[in-house]
């Protein structure tokens, strides 16, 4: 059974940093692109940065220069670093990987950014 368990949300004050983790069970970690999503209150869910298999990232324009992604094959996890982050950076963030026939999302994990 796949499992995508993020962590390492919570309140943050404006400018601060996060850095969410996503730990992947039962399937070949290393076999799939990953990436973060988010989902703002009333708002679609967004793509926020992908890794592939490989290590070539992208990023969405709004967080570009401020957001990191990476993964640890070795420890079937992927990190995404947040800095310098805003208000409007809250929301729920989502974990996925994504192969060549199936994806997966993990729950998420809460970030709010505030004063």
């Amino acid at each position: 059974q796949v499992q995508l368990v993020e962590s390492g949300g919570g309140l943050v004050q404006p400018g601060g940093s996060l850095r969410l983790s996503c730990a992947a069970s039962g399937m070949i970690f290393s076999a799939y692109a990953m990436a973060w999503y988010r989902q703002a209150p009333g708002k679609q869910r967004e793509l926020v940065a992908t890794i592939t298999t490989g290590g070539s990232t992208n990023y969405a324009d709004s967080v570009k220069g401020r957001f990191t992604i990476s993964r640890d094959n070795a420890k079937n996890t992927v990190y995404l670093q947040m800095n310098s982050l805003k208000p409007e950076d809250t929301a729920v963030y989502y974990c996925y990987g994504g192969g060549s026939t199936i994806g997966y999302w993990g729950k998420g994990t809460l970030v709010t950014v505030s004063s």
